[in-house]
């Protein structure tokens, strides 16, 4: 559903470029399976906001993106979020399962090499959020990026790792995750564990974010006058931002998934931060805006495909 021009994409945020690797974006599962507590009539409310490129309701299915962001900043070159990877066993994980995509190859589009990444960041350990920390050689997975240090948030290691036994609701699945696309990096000696806030660069903060899972977390960028927020696993659908409540299926913690949703929203909507979730689709970022007790939709990033985009137009109306 997007042009394969339009996989790569930049925008200029103070002194930070920013680019978009988009790994897939696809009509995925019915709201009902994504979103389950979004009544029926929001999607239909607001179709003129949610078409075609959140929303399809000519079959009902949300839409959904799969994607990177590179940040080069402060002399490093930042990698956020690592796709769900190729030729992996994710048993009953839908197109998950043995997926296979050129991320490689849209790295190399956008003009970096495995060994350019200075810092991998992993919002949290989700399958579709580590499957490229680490590639194949010679039978064995190893990180795919042999400089980086890769920040993985301590509470979703210690969830998903084997210090937790695989236990404590974690599925078949997760335990794969960890040992292909996490236990490599921990081996090779390239991973960092971080709780609270860790500071990457003079324009590059994480902070945690729980919910989603134990871990989950939000990198924020602040450069000159701009200011944005890579909110990860935050949210899935501009419906959220609508009514922040709703979760997606996929939260271990309902109650603080949304505590921890409304927080940030808050706060990007006060600063004009520019808000830049790992699934949305269309532009695939946006700023909020206050309204009443909630949040309504703000303009739309503009992206370019020739790395030109000033920080003066990062956005446009929607």
């Amino acid at each position: 559903m997007i042009a394969e021009d339009a996989r790569v994409q930049t925008m200029t945020l103070g002194d930070v470029e920013v680019t978009r690797i988009v790994e897939w974006h696809e009509p995925f599962l019915p709201p009902s399976a994504f979103l389950p507590t979004v009544p029926g009539e929001v999607w239909k409310d607001n179709e003129d906001r949610l078409a075609p490129d959140h929303w399809q309701p000519e079959t009902g299915l949300v839409v959904t993106a799969l994607q990177s962001w590179v940040l080069r900043s402060a002399g490093l070159t930042v990698l956020v979020d690592t796709g769900a990877g190729a030729g992996r066993e994710r048993p009953g994980m839908g197109p998950f399962h043995d997926a296979r995509s050129d991320f490689p190859g849209l790295l190399e589009r956008a003009g970096i090499r495995p060994e350019d990444v200075d810092v991998v960041v992993n919002t949290h350990l989700h399958l579709d959020h580590v499957g490229w920390n680490t590639v194949e050689e010679d039978g064995e997975w190893v990180p795919a990026f042999p400089r980086a240090q890769y920040l993985v948030p301590a509470a979703d290691d210690f969830h998903y790792g084997p210090d937790n036994a695989y236990g404590g609701g974690v599925q078949e699945v997760d335990r794969l995750v960890y040992e292909d696309s996490v236990a490599p990096v921990h081996r090779a000696g390239q991973a960092v564990l971080w709780e609270g806030h860790h500071r990457i660069d003079a324009h590059l903060t994480l902070e945690s974010a729980p919910g989603h899972t134990p871990g989950s977390s939000v990198l924020r960028l602040s450069s000159g006058a701009d200011r944005a927020v890579f909110v990860g696993d935050l949210l899935h659908s501009p419906v959220q931002i609508l009514d922040p409540c709703h979760n997606s299926a996929a939260c271990l913690d309902p109650e603080q998934a949304a505590a921890s949703r409304r927080r940030i929203l808050g706060r990007a909507a006060e600063e004009r931060e520019l808000l830049v979730p790992a699934h949305f689709g269309g532009a695939g970022a946006l700023e909020v805006r206050g309204n009443g007790a909630g949040f309504a939709l703000g303009p739309w990033a503009a992206l370019t495909t020739n790395g030109k985009a000033a920080a003066a137009d990062r956005v446009r109306e929607a």
